[in-house]
């Protein structure tokens, strides 16, 4: 009788399944086990910052640089932003816990921005791009909506979240390492444009309270420079959502709430002067 030699039935020391199939379920196991862990340390900064008082928010403010007096020192550009925001707080329109300041500064970037302490920074960049009051004020109350939900504190925190994450997997393979990355700045992007969203939100609604109306919305949406636009598939992946969207989104909101279209304002800054504000009370 002939030997034919058999491979045995089992063997403990050759895997059934594919090393490269098993690689894949390693780093899918790790990128996620990551991103969970930014998710939950995220989560953990949220609370963090409800607990955060007005007193030492002003601290904070303090590594952010200095804060004008309303009317002190400032420039008719900014007296004329801060009559915008000073107009919504004295009609209810929005509550705060501190006083806010309005500060320009240089920049060609078109761009506003909520520090902690109560300071928006309008860039300068942004002033040239706008076309009436109605659409500044819109940006105003969405800058204001950040610092209603507390944003501004809860963008730091998962700031220092992510500078935690990435220190962890710095040492890691340098592709492994990007990878996760990536994920977790997916991650972190879809928060941030919920954030957006909520702020717009809360802008049409103050919008509304300020001036009887909505009207001005959405035009900084459909004038915005191009390449600040994320688009259709780099929404995805930016912090912001995409202009169409956001635009779709407050028509929708406006016809909910029965809100209607009003005068649209012209801009009071002209050859140097600033006239008083139209909605002025």
């Amino acid at each position: 009788m002939k030997y034919t030699a058999r491979q045995p039935r089992t063997n403990h020391n050759v895997s059934p399944v594919s090393p490269i199939r098993e690689l894949l379920i390693l780093l899918g196991g790790l990128v996620a086990s990551m991103v969970l862990i930014y998710i939950l340390l995220g989560l953990g900064a949220d609370l963090l910052v409800q607990h955060i008082s007005p007193q030492t928010e002003q601290k904070l403010a303090s590594f952010f640089g200095s804060k004008k007096n309303p009317g002190k020192g400032q420039s008719m550009e900014e007296q004329w932003l801060q009559s915008l925001v000073d107009q919504m707080e004295t009609k209810k329109c929005v509550q705060l816990p501190y006083p806010i300041t309005v500060q320009v500064s240089p920049s060609k970037k078109v761009n506003a921005m909520a520090l902690p302490g109560g300071r928006i920074v309008v860039l300068s960049g942004l002033l040239k791009r706008v076309r009436s009051e109605n659409e500044m004020a819109f940006i105003l109350a969405h800058e204001l909506g950040h610092f209603k939900h507390r944003d501004h504190l809860r963008g730091l925190g998962r700031g220092l979240v992510f500078a935690v994450v990435s220190t962890l997997i710095g040492g890691s393979d340098g592709a492994l390492s990007g990878l996760v990355q990536k994920s977790v700045q997916v991650s972190e992007s879809s928060f941030s444009r919920d954030q957006e969203s909520a702020a717009d939100r809360f802008a049409l609604d103050v919008l509304n309270c300020a001036y009887g109306h909505v009207t001005g919305a959405t035009d900084f949406f459909k004038h915005m420079p191009k390449k600040q636009d994320p688009g259709a598939l780099g929404h995805y992946f930016s912090s912001h959502p995409e202009n169409q969207r956001r635009i779709k989104a407050l028509i929708k909101l406006q016809r909910q709430k029965h809100y209607h279209e009003g005068k649209r304002l012209p801009l009071p800054i002209k050859e140097g002067k600033i006239k008083k504000s139209a909605s002025s009370p």
